[in-house]
């Protein structure tokens, strides 16, 4: 019988056909992981473990997501899965995968009467084969069938002036502070469900990726959203159902380089199609401190004056997140702001990513440094998006509730 992988690949290379009868040599469990991703959490079982003594992945789960059935299988439950994906790092019997979105995502493309965005995560930058540059990644996308691409960078700069303006609203004496909401979604997945007493410190923002599908879907009601980052946990947020409406298909890094190589698309070989929109702060968000950093400037740009300054504390993955929530708990930190990536190093650590986190970083860095814009209020797009989104001042995103603003 032939792996879940192997099928993926074969589709891939059109060896075998969804239109034809799927033959004896693979699982028809797998094609239809593979058809109907939005109906299985991101992280799926590829074969049984009903065998398995040692529970590992049962064990790495600090959602409780895996579960034991009647006859001692594991499985796992999607209500429960965040996508974190450390399970598949503990199984060493590699019976655990994480989901393909490609084939629906591709086939919506295809058949799109809308237009059809590819929406790139911050951390981007030196992932494809190639090294290649943003200029380049947009001709691919174009080649693909993409109608363009959007740098979620962008996103994250209007997110951090919201970011900025709420820090100032409700960080106002010694002992207040704030949990970042617009990063990982691993970060907030363990607020709600571990450490639930400390929402009230988390100001209801969504992500950048939502965000980013907000706006298109605001603008071009009948386009398709795809997403694209190194991050399994962005499967899981895209269908939450308050903020379902934002991304229709989420893809990885380690995906998308699947579909150029099927493709046959030399990302390096390709026109250069530059469009610079993201400041140096929203492009910082792809590896830990970012978010801080951007905060901290911006709250230092909007009030001068300001009596409280941003005090910054990070944590990198789920255990120190865990072991920084026990230091707020216990009022052991002076920090006023924390930030938690559920990935060691951020999102250049995440489990798609295509290069190692600290390459990943120095390519994120690089890229954020050459930048035009600095900061936020120095981006002109985002004053011009902003005034697209009906918003006549910067103040006034406080006041949104319906594109960059979530109930947690």
């Amino acid at each position: 019988m032939k792996t879940f992988q192997q099928l993926y690949e074969d589709l891939l290379r059109q060896k075998v056909s969804v239109e034809e009868p799927l033959p004896k040599e693979y699982d028809p469990k797998h094609l239809d992981c593979l058809l109907y991703p939005e109906e299985y959490a991101p992280v799926i079982s590829t074969d049984t473990c009903a065998d398995c003594f040692e529970r590992a992945c049962q064990k790495s789960c600090i959602f409780d997501a895996i579960e034991t059935g009647k006859e001692g299988e594991l499985f796992i439950n999607p209500s429960r899965c965040e996508g974190c994906a450390a399970c598949i790092d503990a199984c060493k019997s590699n019976h655990l995968a994480a989901s393909k979105d490609v084939l629906p995502a591709m086939r919506a493309v295809q058949n799109a009467s809308g237009p059809v965005y590819l929406m790139i995560a911050p951390a981007f930058s030196g992932q494809f084969r190639g090294h290649v540059t943003a200029g380049k990644l947009r001709s691919a996308c174009k080649a693909l069938g993409f109608t363009g691409m959007v740098e979620v960078a962008l996103f994250a700069d209007i997110l951090t002036l919201k970011e900025a303006l709420e820090f100032e609203r409700h960080v106002r004496e010694p002992g207040d502070f704030q949990l970042t909401s617009c990063c990982c979604p691993v970060w907030i997945a363990m607020i709600r469900k571990r450490y639930h007493e400390l929402l009230p410190h988390v100001p209801g923002a969504v992500s950048p990726m939502v965000a980013c599908g907000r706006f298109l879907k605001r603008i071009h009601p009948d386009a398709v959203t795809i997403f694209a980052g190194p991050c399994l946990a962005k499967k899981k947020e895209a269908k939450e159902p308050d903020i379902a409406d934002a991304v229709d298909y989420v893809l990885t890094f380690q995906e998308m380089q699947d579909i150029f190589d099927a493709a046959e698309i030399s990302l390096e070989e390709l026109p250069e199609e530059e469009k610079e929109h993201a400041s140096k702060a929203g492009r910082l968000y792809a590896r830990t401190g970012g978010v801080s950093q951007a905060v901290e400037e911006m709250v230092r740009q909007l009030s001068p004056d300001g009596k409280i300054g941003v005090r910054c504390e990070q944590a990198n993955g789920t255990k120190e997140c865990m072991e920084m929530m026990r230091r707020i708990q216990n009022k052991e930190t002076d920090a006023n702001f924390f930030e938690g990536m559920g990935c060691v190093g951020g999102c250049v650590g995440g489990p798609k990513a295509i290069i190692d986190s600290e390459k990943g970083k120095r390519y994120v860095d690089e890229y954020a440094k050459n930048s035009i814009y600095q900061t936020p209020l120095e981006n002109p797009y985002v004053r011009k998006l902003l005034e697209e989104l009906g918003f006549e001042t910067v103040e006034e995103l406080l006041e949104d509730n319906t594109l960059l603003t979530r109930e947690f």
